[in-house]
C-alpha cells in the first residue's frame, strides 16, 4: 500500500485533505460547546489563509478539506500551530488538563484530480457514519453536509462545492448513493499510522 506524506508543504492553489486526532487517541471535543469554539477559532486564525469546503468534527478527531490562499507554507503551519495551541489551551483549562491536546503533526494529503474530491467531500461528511457515531450523515450537526444545502451564512464556499458537483440536487444525490467501498478502493482518504 502507498504511504501518505504527511509533511508535504501546503502550497498556494492546492487541495488538501487536513486530519488530526486527540493525542494517545484522546478525546479533543469534551462538551458541545468545544465543537462551535473549535470552529471559531478556525476562522480567526486560518480564514485569511484558506478556503473551506468541508470539515467533520469528531469526538477525537476532525477532517477539513481546504484550498491554500496564502503563497507562504511556513506562515500557514505558523498559522496552524496557532490555531491547535489556541484550542488546547481552552480544553485543558476546561478540562483542568495539561499537555498536548492533538498528536504533533497534523496530516494532510493533496487532493489531485475531480474525482478524488468528490470522493473526500463524501469521506469527511460520512466519517460519522463509518465510527458507528449515527447512522445516516445528513444526521451528524457537526460536519459540513447541512451548511453545504442550507441557505443559512457559512465559511464555507458553498457555491463552488454544488457547482462541483453539479447543482445541489446531484450533490445530495451524491451523499445518497454513494458506498464507502468506492472510494476507499480507488484513493487513499487516510490511514490510521
Amino acid at each position: 500500500m502507498k504511504k501518505i506524506d504527511y509533511h508535504i508543504p501546503l502550497y498556494k492553489d492546492k487541495i488538501y485533505h487536513i486530519y488530526n486526532r486527540g493525542n494517545g487517541n484522546e478525546k479533543i471535543f469534551f462538551a458541545e460547546k468545544n465543537y462551535d469554539y473549535f470552529l471559531r477559532q478556525y476562522k480567526k486564525y486560518l480564514s485569511d489563509y484558506l478556503e473551506t469546503f468541508a470539515y467533520c468534527l469528531l469526538i477525537n478527531h476532525f477532517h477539513l478539506l481546504v484550498r491554500i490562499k496564502s503563497d507562504n507554507p511556513e506562515l500557514l503551519s505558523e498559522k496552524f500551530r496557532n490555531f491547535f495551541i489556541s484550542y488546547s489551551m481552552a480544553v485543558n483549562i476546561q478540562e483542568k488538563r495539561k499537555g498536548n491536546l492533538f498528536q504533533r503533526a497534523f496530516k494532510r494529503k493533496i487532493i489531485d484530480d475531480e474525482n478524488y474530491f468528490y470522493s473526500a467531500v463524501y469521506y469527511i461528511h460520512a466519517n460519522p457514519v463509518h465510527h458507528n457515531v449515527i447512522r445516516d450523515l445528513r444526521d451528524y450537526k457537526f460536519s459540513s453536509y447541512n451548511s453545504l444545502i442550507g441557505k443559512s451564512n457559512t465559511m464555507l464556499c458553498r457555491d463552488e462545492v454544488i457547482e462541483w458537483f453539479g447543482g445541489k440536487e446531484k450533490f445530495i444525490s451524491y451523499h445518497t448513493e454513494m458506498k464507502r467501498s468506492y472510494f476507499s478502493d480507488n484513493y487513499l482518504i487516510e490511514d490510521d499510522e
